[in-house]
């Protein structure tokens, strides 16, 4: 009861910030696309905390259609990882979630994985919706900023997890035979 309040209360605090950032932003502008990506990323990433779901899911499961990381490497995730090196946000992410060489450490980075991607998920869902209302209303121009960061800020790093977790379950299965 008490985890169901509190899910709600975020809900309703992050319903709360993003309208008040609608109301005093301009919705077809640079500045909104880049300020409701990041108001998201917050307030996803504290409800899905709260959530503490085990996210054993199948969807989370490599599909044969990715080959091995093949098709996000088409679509350029090497380069992105090296663009996330050079802004320093590895560096970041690393100090909050360092990899060791432990089972425990590496079952930890596994299951971020999981749990960063349906935070990218359930953000590029919502900024699409954005996306769709503000190229029906101001013009598809007018939105292309919001497309723009919902590629770089939300898509781009779900095809780094679903890259790196089949790297870091076989890395977590060779700890195990250790």
């Amino acid at each position: 009861m008490r985890k169901t309040l509190l899910l709600i209360l975020i809900t309703i605090l992050s319903i709360g910030a993003i309208y008040a950032l609608v109301y005093y932003v301009r919705i077809d502008g640079f500045a909104f696309a880049w300020a409701v990506n990041w108001l998201l990323m917050l307030c996803v990433s504290v409800f899905t905390t709260a959530l503490k779901s085990e996210l054993a899911s199948s969807y989370y499961d490599e599909k044969g259609w990715e080959r091995k990381g093949k098709i996000y490497e088409y679509f350029g995730v090497n380069f992105f990882r090296k663009l996330l090196v050079w802004t320093g946000w590895e560096k970041v992410i690393r100090k909050s979630f360092p990899i060791e060489h432990n089972t425990k450490a590496l079952t930890n980075l596994y299951y971020q994985t999981k749990k960063s991607e349906l935070d990218h998920l359930i953000i590029l869902i919502i900024v699409f919706g954005f996306n769709v209302f503000v190229a029906y209303k101001f013009g598809v121009l007018k939105s292309l900023c919001l497309l723009a960061l919902n590629v770089l800020f939300n898509l781009y790093p779900i095809f780094v997890q679903r890259y790196n977790r089949p790297r870091i379950r076989r890395a977590v299965n060779l700890s195990k035979r250790r």
